[in-house]
């Protein structure tokens, strides 16, 4: 057996034992490369109206008003995004499970949507892309393993790609429209899947990173990434006497702070602690619709003073190594949004053909088993 057929032999079978998961990650990614413009473009209460020289209520007001809509339930943070849109008070917990988001206009204090992460669309469309609606334990292990597979496919089918000389090359670039289906599938497999390579590549690798503890550790220390791979909240000191203010109020001098600091900022994310060792959590984001470019800080809940830690979500973005730029990228690179709109366009297509690939190399394998069926028949019964 040549080299090559040994690639092809692994490269079916890894298709075959994947391709319907693949086929779910890759159409779900389709669904989700838009989320943000369908939310936007359908739910009117992610936008306010700002009244002439308004002022932004404080985090502490904020947090009131969102907590007497859920009663018995505690707010853990309050985010600010640029002019124009509505601020969200966030409530979360593991056990009992919820996840609520309140959105209010920032200037009057007006509740305008109660959000449920178990009545939301794409959250359900989430849950499928990185778990296949499975409970996490089981299904978040399996799509990082698929993950692995269709790198591995995409790097083998790139070896089966590869023409033998310039004659074949020609055939390896284009799509023969006016040939039989199986000549034409045979071509959208091969064709489609080569000119969306290295974006797939892209979509596995930045997935992986997720899925896999030691993957993530390999990207981040080959890049020059020091301290913790994960995200790290250190702790306040919970041994400092509580001062009079509460810790809503000392939330609203952090707030101003970074308004102070950061005119240029489009948004200001802010936790609320809810025991005396945790510490206020912030980040201040330049742009909007990605998460990226954003300044992360910590603050001891008593004393105001910044806490530091060695993780890669900590620092400003712009004093922070490549190793920690990768990190903080890897999800608006995943999605495209690093790009803008083109990046999230070249996600939606790429993925699509992602989701076409297991359907047409399951029919490559299918029509080549169904040609050879009559072939078998006839020497079986020459030699009867």
């Amino acid at each position: 057996m040549t080299v090559k057929k040994l690639v092809g032999t692994i490269h079916l079978w890894l298709g075959l034992a994947s391709g319907l998961i693949v086929f779910v990650i890759s159409l779900t990614g389709c669904v989700l490369a838009f989320e943000q413009e369908i939310k936007n473009a359908t739910q009117p209460y992610r936008f306010v109206e700002p009244p002439k020289d308004g002022q932004l209520l404080s985090p502490s007001v904020l947090k009131a008003k969102a907590e007497a809509v859920l009663p018995g339930k505690v707010a853990n943070g309050v985010l600010y995004e640029e002019t124009g849109r509505s601020a969200t008070v966030g409530f979360y917990n593991a056990d009992p499970e919820f996840y609520y988001v309140v959105y209010l206009n920032p200037f009057s204090g007006e509740v305008l949507k109660v959000w449920d992460e178990d009545e939301d669309f794409f959250h359900f469309i989430l849950h499928g892309h990185y778990y296949l609606w499975l409970p996490e334990k089981i299904g978040q292990p399996v799509v990082a393993s698929a993950t692995l597979i269709f790198l591995l496919l995409l790097i083998s089918g790139l070896v089966l790609w590869w023409p033998k000389n310039k004659s074949a090359a020609k055939q390896r670039f284009s799509i023969k429209w006016n040939a039989a289906w199986r000549r034409k599938n045979y071509d959208l497999h091969n064709v489609l899947g080569f000119y969306m390579l290295a974006v797939g590549m892209i979509f596995a690798i930045t997935g992986l990173v997720w899925g896999f503890q030691w993957f993530s550790t390999l990207v981040y220390r080959t890049t020059g990434g020091t301290g913790s791979v994960e995200y790290i909240i250190p702790p306040s000191d919970s041994t400092v006497a509580p001062g009079v203010s509460s810790a809503a109020t000392v939330v609203d001098k952090i707030w101003l702070k970074l308004r102070r600091e950061n005119p240029a900022l489009q948004g200001i994310n802010l936790s609320f602690p809810k025991t005396p060792g945790e510490s206020i959590f912030s980040y201040v984001n330049y742009r909007p619709g990605t998460y990226y470019k954003v300044d992360y800080h910590y603050y001891d809940q008593h004393t105001l003073k910044e806490l530091s830690v060695d993780s890669p979500y900590t620092g400003n973005y712009a004093d922070v190594n490549l190793a920690k730029k990768l990190k903080r990228m890897n999800y608006d690179i995943h999605v495209g949004a690093i790009w803008g709109l083109p990046g999230k366009i070249l996600a939606f297509c790429a993925s699509m053909v992602c989701a076409s690939l297991p359907i047409t190399g399951t029919l490559i394998w299918w029509g080549r088993r169904t040609k050879k069926r009559p072939v078998s028949r006839a020497v079986a019964r020459s030699m009867a």
